[in-house]
């Protein structure tokens, strides 16, 4: 198979199809037909990247989320955030999420900050 930059959703489709096979047949990654998997992987990643965008979570839902996976409760950020009632109305979408804010989860709780930003 020839490689090249994917334009359409058909040749999308072809490629899936393609690497689908190298993998049934069970190739090697260091074989020259692996090398040409690897690349053709890279150009079906771009292809995605650019057609099928992943939207951004909701920042407060990702504070959330890592939250929990921190085991944190709310009253773990009162010192850090502000008051009790402070952080509920911010997790409550009752208050903005500020920049300093957004600051102050991304270096706790590392949060990547353009998600916190969108």
């Amino acid at each position: 198979m020839e490689l090249n930059v994917i334009k359409s959703e058909q040749q999308y489709e072809q490629y899936l199809d393609w690497v689908d096979e190298m993998f049934d047949q069970g190739i090697k990654p260091d074989s020259p037909q692996g090398k040409k998997v690897e690349v053709c992987l890279v150009l079906i990643k771009d292809y995605e990247d650019k057609n099928f965008p992943i939207p951004f979570p909701d920042p407060i839902d990702a504070i959330k989320v890592k939250m929990e996976e921190l085991g944190l409760k709310n009253k773990d950020l009162i010192g850090k955030v502000g008051s009790k009632s402070y952080v509920s109305m911010i997790l409550n979408r009752k208050k903005p999420l500020t920049l300093d804010l957004a600051r102050l989860f991304h270096k706790e709780l590392n949060i990547p900050a353009d998600i916190l930003l969108s």
